[in-house]
């Protein structure tokens, strides 16, 4: 049996850590939802790879509203599900985000905030719909399978990505933003700084020796903040190996969100990014690693793909 057009479908990822408690979270968001008489049904993830999982099973059960209680990786899952579908089935559905992960940057894009669980609501009730852009990866995987993966945020490749992971790392454990940082200039003062790359972006080829690189579609965490999900273009931040003293100055300024004023970040506006090869240097995908593509990748954008919620 089909269910109702305006029934939503409700994915809770819940957040982990010595600080939170899921079942405290779910219950704030159940009340709103119920004060408001939204109809929904809801089922909660309980490992990161049952995410996709239940996304298809919604998707094929008929949802025309899918909402995701969780933060970047919870929505890379959800897009990626979407992407699988044909383009009329895709069009039919409408995703949303209820902020609940550990960074939850591409929520905050939006003005959605982790602590303003009735505004959010709210916004959702009204289905403004934007399309959106997806960037997309394609690569070799070790067993010389074909792949791709969609991302709506970035595509992080070097010692950004390996930081992003640890701080994603230290948020679950701790829930503090403050330490995340303390732990990253830390781990940026022993870690492995330099990679030999080579980069196609427009006409230019980098060929040289770079710390890290940011792809994307939309903020990047601070390292690309002037891309926006809805313009079909990519914006590339390559940051090449600056002093301690000016490594610890960029990340201050990524904090403050002023990144790409630090005089070893390069930016571009592209469409399109080869990479030849990243030597060693780890890939993220959305705020998680993803396994290192073998070989040569690509970087590009689709316009338009993805219907998302968005404030009114």
């Amino acid at each position: 049996m089909a269910v109702e057009s305006t029934r939503w479908g409700i994915l809770y990822c819940p957040k982990t850590g010595l600080l939170f408690n899921p079942r405290k979270r779910w219950e704030k968001i159940q009340k709103v939802l119920d004060d408001r008489k939204v109809l929904y049904d809801f089922v909660q993830s309980e490992t990161a790879d049952s995410v996709e999982r239940l996304v298809k099973m919604m998707i094929s059960n008929g949802y025309k509203t899918i909402v995701i209680v969780g933060g970047d990786s919870a929505l890379n899952d959800a897009v990626n599900c979407l992407m699988m579908e044909e383009k009329a089935v895709r069009d039919e559905i409408a995703l949303g985000v209820i902020p609940n992960g550990v960074l939850n940057d591409f929520a905050k894009f939006w003005d959605f905030d982790d602590d303003e669980i009735e505004q959010t609501i709210d916004w959702l009730i009204q289905r403004r719909i934007r399309k959106i852009d997806l960037g997309c990866i394609r690569y070799t995987n070790k067993k010389g399978d074909k792949c791709h993966r969609y991302f709506l945020n970035c595509i992080n490749i070097g010692l950004t990505a390996d930081i992003m992971n640890l701080r994603r790392q230290t948020r679950r454990l701790f829930g503090s933003h403050t330490l995340a940082f303390i732990v990253s200039v830390f781990v940026m003062l022993f870690h492995r700084m330099e990679y030999k790359m080579k980069l196609k972006i427009n006409s230019d080829v980098i060929d040289r020796k770079v710390m890290t690189v940011c792809i994307g579609s939309g903020p990047g965490y601070g390292q690309t903040p002037n891309a926006v999900p809805y313009n079909g273009m990519l914006d590339v931040s390559v940051v090449y190996h600056p002093e301690v003293v000016q490594l610890i100055e960029g990340l201050w300024l990524l904090v403050a969100g002023r990144f790409l004023n630090h005089r070893s970040v390069h930016p571009y506006r592209t469409r399109e990014v080869e990479v030849e090869y990243a030597k060693k240097a780890i890939v993220g995908i959305d705020g998680r690693m993803m396994k290192t593509p073998v070989g040569s990748y690509k970087i590009t954008v689709e316009q338009e793909v993805v219907n998302f919620l968005i404030p009114s």
